[in-house]
């Protein structure tokens, strides 16, 4: 047996001298070392809730891939992956670890991809306790056995506290989120938000499986039926993804990133799920909240005097979080790996109302739609934002896809047709006029239409059934159980063909001219998957 809250271990490899070495403490040591070091607060409901600081989200455009002879040739160098110079990384390494010296410093030993051929061994040596417990969340836990000769492959090195000097360190202000993939290190200085942990060795396997492991990563949550069918849910981030995939019905596999193998097989990077929690309610979505106790992180909510949390107050931020360990979800598969995939759901928020609430795609739309990555902005997310805006993320997560998104797609277009997977578009958005006129579609119908899918209530795709969307062309249901008839269509919910078509048109343009960087990459079959042009 190792006691690991006193095994020894050395920093000194890594250049962190005479450190104060936290090592492998439980999820209970280091809550009660946040409440000791005043860094959070216990809420009614037994989680920490901790602030994040400056940052209360990713920054993309201060993550950094440094440039080498692995990636020079291969990583799609563009405004999302940003290169950073080999002797630059060094002198800022340097800088960062001789900072870490001497201090407390915690650190945890740990690993990302539940399937054991594509584990990847991770050590993260954090600055404050908190990170550390969200590195226990949200990595795998490795038992004591495999901790007695745990040697990591990839290292996290977290230090919130520190701020590079952008003139002399090459950064573009003083927070950065550099990936070294010669060294196998992230980097990361100048914010606490704990999403960059996790996110850099997401992008970290976004290169690594593809490139060596024939591999598709996903920016998706998925879980598993009674019959043994996976079903995947890809979405930008307030789309739906954990609120969907957990159902008490289905077990869970993940929430977030996945990988989908050679095999037809699909696992879970990660140990834990992290979850949006603007406006959650125990009526709503009852697992994630009941997920909500002892061993979870609450991110910059706002709470009352008795630690009663306002899971609707945004004054600190929109992006408000919990990260709690997989485990506080009762339902939930084990090994966190899925075999023979059914069903992709696209998930998406229009904010324009435009989209059906479901849609069956044709493989051709698939690429189109999974190239693109769409949902929307709605008024007050970010600043100067007061109508809803288009927002296109490649892959449903290109801020973490270090190649080409063409690559992705084609991967994920082979797999598709090779498993026969149907391909269905949920809009979680808005149905009966854009945002500030209609409303969010009700989460008890997203859900009836989904489960309809997953129980077959749909059929298969005949003509009589489905009704094809005369701008993005996508078969729309007719009919679906638990659903009322007048919301599958959304032009008939709107009340006003002439202000529908006007809409609709104008995003269809949206996507293609988003879509233009892409034409060279895409085959014909591919961008006839698209919409139709504005006809005016």
């Amino acid at each position: 047996m190792v006691d690991t809250n006193t095994k020894s271990i050395s920093l000194n490899s890594l250049g962190i001298k005479n450190a104060t070495i936290r090592y492998q403490l439980t999820s209970s040591e280091l809550h009660k070392e946040i409440l000791e070091k005043d860094l959070g607060v216990e809420s009614s409901l037994g989680a920490i809730a901790i602030n994040t600081g400056e940052f209360t989200g990713r920054s993309p455009m201060d993550r950094f891939i440094v440039k080498d002879a692995i990636t020079e040739n291969e990583v799609w160098w563009s405004k999302i992956n940003l290169p950073f110079e080999q002797d630059k990384f060094d002198k800022l390494y340097n800088k960062v670890v001789d900072y870490l010296s001497e201090k407390e410093v915690f650190v945890r030993d740990s690993y990302a991809c539940a399937d054991e051929n594509y584990k990847l061994n991770i050590r993260v040596v954090n600055e404050h306790p908190w990170s550390n417990m969200f590195a226990y969340n949200m990595f795998l836990r490795p038992t004591e056995e495999e901790l007695e000769n745990f040697t990591p492959e990839w290292t996290v090195i977290n230090a919130p506290g520190f701020m590079s000097d952008a003139e002399v360190d090459g950064t573009r202000q003083h927070n950065f989120a550099i990936l070294n993939f010669t060294k196998k290190i992230a980097l990361i200085g100048g914010t606490g938000y704990t999403g960059e942990i996790k996110k850099g060795i997401f992008s970290a396997l976004n290169f690594i499986l593809p490139m060596y492991k024939n591999t598709l990563p996903m920016h998706c949550s998925a879980n598993v039926g009674a019959a043994g069918d996976t079903a995947i849910f890809f979405g930008l981030s307030g789309t739906g993804k954990t609120t969907l995939s957990t159902d008490p019905n289905r077990s869970l596999i993940g929430d977030d990133e996945h990988g989908w193998t050679a095999e037809n097989t699909v696992f879970n990077f990660e140990g834990g799920c992290y979850a949006k929690v603007i406006n959650l309610s125990q009526e709503q979505e009852p697992e994630i909240f009941a997920a909500i106790k002892k061993g979870a992180i609450l991110e910059n909510v706002v709470m009352d005097d008795n630690g009663v949390v306002d899971f609707s107050d945004t004054s600190i931020t929109q992006n408000t979080r919990v990260s709690y360990p997989i485990y506080h979800i009762d339902n939930i598969k084990e090994p966190s790996i899925g075999e023979n995939p059914k069903n992709i759901f696209f998930l998406t928020a229009d904010a324009f109302g435009v989209l059906p609430p479901i849609s069956k795609l044709t493989p051709a739309q698939a690429a189109y739609h999974f190239i693109s990555g769409y949902t929307a902005k709605v008024a007050g997310t970010e600043a100067g934002v007061t109508e809803p805006v288009p927002s296109f993320s490649a892959c449903f997560g290109a801020p973490f896809m270090p190649l080409h998104p063409t690559r992705y797609a084609e991967m994920l277009s082979k797999k598709m047709t090779d498993a026969g997977v149907n391909v269905w578009l949920i809009n979680t958005g808005w149905s009966g006029g854009k945002y500030g006129v209609g409303r969010r579609m009700p989460l008890k119908y997203t859900r009836a239409m989904i489960t309809a899918v997953l129980n077959g209530d749909l059929g298969d795709y005949r003509y009589e059934d489905y009704h094809i969307h005369s701008v993005f062309g996508v078969a729309q249901p007719r009919s679906c159980p638990g659903v009322p008839t007048e919301l599958l269509s959304p032009r008939a919910t709107w009340n006003n063909d002439e202000a529908y078509y006007e809409t609709a048109f104008k995003l269809s343009n949206a996507f293609r001219n988003n879509f233009k960087q892409f034409e060279d990459f895409a085959n014909e079959e591919i961008r006839r998957g698209g919409p139709q042009r504005y006809a005016h």
